[in-house]
């Protein structure tokens, strides 16, 4: 039996395009500068927001960390992931965001480093996020600070709210408690 380039060729990209990608396939750095394998999360609902600390949309935080208390027992997890892409409205360090955030917000669901969630330098997971051939579900822009990515269970891309919808908005509520 004679293969044909061209045939290997049709294989591979089937092979490749097959495997459907995940939130599981990447790794982030924390805000503590450790590296996170976002495969640790598997079997559990994700959120994952861009943040900022000089924003209209910073008191968030708040509702993010009840909903993280409240459901962050249940299989939920929220990572935030500061940004300074939109009016530099996130201009700290690391270590000054982090104080930030527990001084004003107590957060304690689990915070990045300082990333570019869109354009030239945008990281992994966020071109993931914002492209339907990465995600298999929808292409997206990350139009404003506190966007939210609601992952499912199984690693893939669900929906994404932005910044107007509340992180205890109704729908996103019904999500996280519909096993």
């Amino acid at each position: 039996m004679k293969i044909t380039l061209l045939s290997m060729l049709l294989f591979c990209t089937a092979f490749v395009y097959g495997q459907k990608q995940t939130i599981y396939d990447f790794k982030v750095t924390t805000i503590e500068g450790e590296t996170l394998d976002l495969s640790e999360f598997k079997g559990k609902k994700v959120m994952i927001v861009n943040t900022a600390s000089k924003c209209g949309f910073t008191p968030q935080y708040e509702q993010l960390q009840a909903i993280y208390e409240k459901y962050g027992e249940q299989d939920f997890v929220i990572l935030g992931f500061p940004s300074n892409q939109f009016m530099k409205q996130e201009p700290g360090t690391d270590e000054e965001i982090a104080v930030f955030c527990q001084k004003n917000y107590g957060v304690t669901f689990s915070m990045m480093s300082k990333v570019n969630v869109k354009g030239e330098n945008q990281i992994p997971l966020y071109r993931f996020l914002t492209t339907k051939n990465l995600n298999g579900q929808m292409d997206s822009e990350v139009k404003w600070n506190f966007q939210k990515y609601l992952i499912n269970k199984d690693g893939t891309l669900e929906a994404v709210y932005y910044s107007k919808t509340a992180p205890n908005d109704e729908k996103i509520i019904e999500w996280i408690e519909n096993k």
